[in-house]
């Protein structure tokens, strides 16, 4: 395997570079009947699209998707869906000097050492614009959650350092980080300008949450709901890290407060975030996911070409302060592509 497709029912296979004439994805396995037009993904593309924030690239991108298979009459015909995203607004010649150069941080190095090739144009296929077709993909599998009223929302819990203190879900695209705290905006605002003036780049906490998930969903031992998960949003190259549930502050609980006690009425808390023994319990599922500084930055850094001599890089053209928010709607997706799976897969068997 390749390493390009995702799912086992539901698959999601994504094609294309950042700048490349077209990215996009091919959908098989996605249920008959279902409806999905053109406009039902500019939402969520208007989200990840670049050229929106203050903090974000200049890179302007329309990110129209268009459907070229799999729909007849404003409905899915469960054969395969092929959607296309025209890259409209290229500037390969930002990254001539990094045709010898590798950058920190970047995938240039590992690229280079898998395959003795690579495309140093943004990135190529390692390039956060591939997460554009993971985006789209992710609209057609809300459209197979929506059969089980299943809903996911994601959104910044913490970015630069600033946490939240609440959250407002009806605030979190009301401000330029998708966070659910009001009061927390002047001080993300601040810290971005504030690393914006030193050349650097921002790093932050995402929080996901996904609702009305029915009990039963996934598979034991290795096809566990909470591995597919954290394998799902892992995937996205920004992402360092990820708990559900009480997490890593589990390490610091007794058995006593972590366990979920369960009342004829439900379960009294939510430790397990949703999935006990890989398979979802019916409460509401919560991921944490972190997400690393953007890695090119403005300031000068330590490198080498391909001949392995010690360079210095001060990176150009242009580039995000923090993946924040732009991710944001890339957590949701692959966490929709998950459960939209999880469930066809549990329908086959019951």
């Amino acid at each position: 395997m390749a390493g390009n497709t995702f799912g086992q029912i539901f698959r999601v296979t994504t094609w294309g570079e950042s700048h490349g004439p077209a990215l996009g994805a091919v959908i098989d396995g996605c249920p008959p009947r279902l409806p999905l037009a053109p406009s039902d993904f500019d939402e969520a593309m208007s989200r990840r699209r670049p050229g929106v924030q203050s903090h974000a690239t200049r890179r302007q991108e329309p990110d129209r998707v268009e459907i070229l298979s799999g729909v007849f009459e404003g409905l899915t015909t469960g054969t395969p869906i092929s959607l296309i995203i025209y890259n409209k607004e290229v500037r390969s010649q930002d990254y001539e000097e990094l045709k010898e150069i590798f950058r920190p941080g970047h995938g240039d190095f590992t690229y280079q050492a898998k395959y003795g090739i690579r495309d140093h144009r943004g990135g190529g296929r390692a390039a956060a614009r591939e997460t554009a077709a993971r985006v789209a993909a992710g609209v057609v599998a809300q459209k197979v959650l929506d059969t089980a009223n299943i809903k996911v929302l994601a959104y910044t819990i913490e970015f630069g350092g600033v946490r939240v203190k609440k959250v407002e879900e009806a605030t979190i695209w009301n401000n330029p980080f998708a966070c659910p705290d009001p009061e927390a905006v002047p001080a993300m605002a601040h810290r971005v300008k504030e690393v914006q003036a030193q050349g650097d780049s921002l790093g932050g906490i995402v929080e996901v949450r996904a609702r009305g998930c029915p009990p039963g969903l996934g598979e034991p031992v290795f096809d566990k709901l909470d591995a597919a998960l954290a394998q799902a949003v892992m995937s996205v190259g920004a992402v360092k890290g990820v708990e559900i549930g009480a997490g890593f502050a589990a390490a610091r609980m007794l058995g006593s407060e972590h366990n979920d006690p369960i009342l004829p009425t439900g379960f009294a808390s939510n430790h397990a975030g949703g999935i006990l023994a890989g398979i979802s319990n019916g409460d509401e599922i919560i991921l944490r996911v972190a997400v690393k500084p953007i890695p090119s930055i403005f300031r000068e850094q330590d490198t080498v070409d391909l001949e392995g001599r010690p360079r210095k890089l001060k990176i150009k053209g242009r580039h995000d302060v923090s993946a924040i928010p732009r991710i944001v709607p890339v957590i949701e997706a692959m966490v929709r592509l998950t459960l939209a799976d999880f469930l066809l897969r549990q329908r086959a068997i019951a």
